[in-house]
């Protein structure tokens, strides 16, 4: 029997990216799956294949984790669906980067809404099962948290505000049996990435592949990131063998985070 088995992973922003990887590497040690992103397409093609691969049960939900609404109709079909939940994964969220003077209120609304907001939601929504089960919660926040930048602000202050959410819901962990750990992913090569990288080399007269390895130079690292750098070290992080580790803080950047914090 695989570690997982038995257990119900709730993954949000699990159609792509990061969060799809994470669902596979909780998929391949035998935990059943609720994925959520905005588009059900996307979805429905990731749960297939997760699926086939793993012999899993992975069940959908397409809303918006912007609204409570929305949150809301994720734990309800979760809980509906399979009784129970074991693992929250909360990975959804996108922010824009840009100069500061540029970005008006509802740039930066949206940037806590679907990062921070969502994510203290589903929190406090699954909370009540977690602790039945045990359970864990991982959260995917970022390097900015610890490493602000200029052009990236509306990034910089969601993470650092999930940082000490998380810290501070690690804490009440302790008190009713629910592990909460923080993932920082450093810069990962994921299907936006890809993209923003493509737009920047192009302005910059070079191939997306020398612009990337500019980057790598540039932070002193030997790669960019990969999905499944991420999502190893989430999936170990819900298993037994991991439950000591509390309330931590992970960086996955191959070293581009030079401070000690």
């Amino acid at each position: 029997m695989k570690a997982l088995s038995g257990k119900v992973a709730v993954v949000t922003g699990g159609s792509k990216g990061i969060g799809k990887a994470i669902a596979g590497a909780l998929a391949g040690q035998g935990a059943d799956l609720m994925i959520a992103a905005r588009t059900e397409g996307g979805l429905a093609e990731t749960a297939r294949s997760i699926a086939d691969e793993s012999g899993v049960r992975v069940e959908i939900c397409a809303g918006d984790l912007r609204t409570l609404e929305g949150c809301e109709h994720l734990q309800q079909t979760a809980l509906d669906v399979f009784g129970r939940a074991d693992i929250l994964v909360n990975n959804a969220g996108a922010t824009q980067a840009g100069p500061f003077l540029e970005q008006p209120d509802d740039v930066w609304q949206d940037g806590f809404a679907l990062k921070f907001h969502a994510a203290v939601r589903l929190s406090r929504l699954f909370w009540p099962a977690l602790t039945e089960s045990h359970g864990t919660v991982i959260n995917i926040v970022g390097g900015l948290a610890r490493t602000p930048a200029a052009d990236i602000m509306i990034g910089g202050a969601v993470n650092a505000a999930l940082a000490n959410f998380s810290k501070a819901l690690a804490g009440l962990g302790l008190r009713d049996d629910v592990n909460v750990n923080t993932i920082h992913p450093g810069q990962t090569v994921t299907e936006r990435l890809t993209t923003l990288l493509e737009t920047r080399a192009a302005a910059a007269g070079v191939t997306r592949e020398e612009f990337q390895q500019s980057l790598v130079e540039k932070q002193g690292i030997r790669r960019l990131g990969t999905p499944e750098d991420v999502a190893n070290l989430a999936a170990f992080l819900c298993l037994p063998q991991a439950r000591h580790i509390q309330g931590a803080s992970i960086s996955v950047d191959g070293g581009a985070t030079a401070g000690l914090f």
